[in-house]
């Protein structure tokens, strides 16, 4: 999985068409997107379009709660296959947890989907250490990736050293968090001292950290290519403990 991909959440129509082949012209492969964002069929055309190698791209897709029983998992990942245009998924996630479903369940046809080649890899989103344990648990193909809100603010120590331990991907989306914390003088500080500006050392110290990669979200050409912006420096061990201390465990 690339450490840096491209949110699709609240992107729609022709806002969505015109980010996507902005974001795939400055070097963006890996698109997330889900059954409920409404947004696959504009972005499966937009790939199919842009001539880029299937085996080039990173998709990752996700399943909405209102289809969690296996038949309808199922028919809910082949319809974002058709809409995506593609044969395989690189991943794809369960969308949230949820009471109403057996987990073993929505596990069991996660992994089928894998065993038959629809996904090359699957995980979970918005699960938290306890949930990710009992999928691992269920799960007869390994669990991949667990996506879910991780920033400066709002840190996930607990679920990433878990995650960790088992070789589980660790993927934030809205990884600047507010905007305004962006101000806040210690990431200000060291970004200065690095010539770059607060949103990219934020997303510098999530994608540093072992087994995380990140997904922002953004309409603008500009922010898109400040984000890619974030492999020609390094935070040194004491910057990355400082900037953690900045973030409340949720």
């Amino acid at each position: 999985m690339p450490a840096l991909g491209m949110g699709t959440w609240e992107l729609r129509e022709e806002e969505c068409a015109k980010t996507v082949k902005e974001a795939l012209s400055l070097g963006y492969r890996h698109i997330d997107t889900a059954e409920f964002y409404g947004n696959e069929e504009v972005i499966g055309n937009c790939l199919a379009d842009s001539g880029i190698a299937r085996d080039e791209l990173f998709v990752t897709t996700k399943v909405w709660t209102d289809h969690f029983h296996a038949s309808a998992f199922k028919k809910a990942a082949e319809n974002s296959l058709r809409k995506l245009r593609l044969d395989y998924l690189d991943l794809l996630l369960i969308h949230w947890p949820s009471p109403a479903v057996p987990l073993a369940e929505t596990v069991g046809a996660l992994c089928e989907l894998a065993k038959e080649g629809k996904t090359l890899a699957i995980g979970v989103s918005n699960f938290s250490v306890h949930q990710l344990q009992a999928a691992v648990s269920l799960a007869s193909v390994p669990i991949s990736c667990d996506q879910v809100k991780f920033n400066l603010e709002e840190n996930q120590k607990e679920l990433l050293g878990y995650a960790q331990s088992k070789g589980i991907n660790i993927t934030a989306y809205t990884p600047l968090g507010r905007g305004s914390f962006l101000l806040n003088p210690d990431l200000s500080e060291i970004a200065r001292t690095h010539g770059k500006t607060p949103a990219q050392t934020a997303l510098r110290w999530l994608i540093q950290q072992k087994g995380v990669s990140a997904v922002p979200k953004s309409a603008r050409k500009k922010h898109l290519q400040d984000n890619l912006e974030i492999f020609d420096f390094e935070l040194s061990l004491a910057e990355m403990s400082r900037l953690g201390r900045l973030a409340a465990t949720p």
